[in-house]
């Protein structure tokens, strides 16, 4: 099964945004997918907060993965990941809108009402996997050749 349909389909299975999509590329960068999965959880529906979307964390994992160099902790180790950062968020951003997930789903799921409105509205299944798929989409292109 393609990555960008195993994503969606462990999302609509019951993973949060953020470890569909870290637990799919994941062991390509040698992490066990169990690590990924629990690595990942906290960043779901915008770290609980309405922030960042859970797809675009889990993705922007990958990328740490993919493009920082072997010493991460110097500043010239880290300028391919932020270069590949700065490009995943703007065709994210240009196909959606936004990263952030209260603006994605128009509802501040960071509330009771927020979560209620949300899980009314279908929200979770109707515009969620949008944003796994892009992000799954993105990673599938910019991981060509590594």
């Amino acid at each position: 099964m393609p990555k960008i349909q195993q994503a969606e389909t462990k999302f609509l299975d019951g993973y949060t945004c953020s470890q569909a999509i870290f637990s799919t590329y994941c062991e390509q960068f040698n992490i066990d997918v169990r690590s990924a999965l629990n690595l990942s959880c906290g960043f779901a529906a915008g770290m609980r907060m309405g922030k960042t979307c859970g797809a675009v964390s889990g993705a922007i994992m990958i990328l740490g993965l993919a493009f920082s160099g072997p010493h991460s902790e110097q500043m010239e180790d880290r300028e391919e990941v932020y270069t590949a950062v700065c490009e995943f968020t703007e065709k994210f951003i240009q196909k959606h809108g936004s990263t952030e997930c209260k603006e994605l789903l128009s509802v501040d799921i960071s509330t009771e009402k927020g979560k209620q409105e949300a899980t009314e509205q279908n929200l979770f299944h109707t515009l969620c996997p949008n944003f796994i798929k892009t992000s799954a989409e993105l990673l599938e292109s910019m991981l060509k050749g590594i």
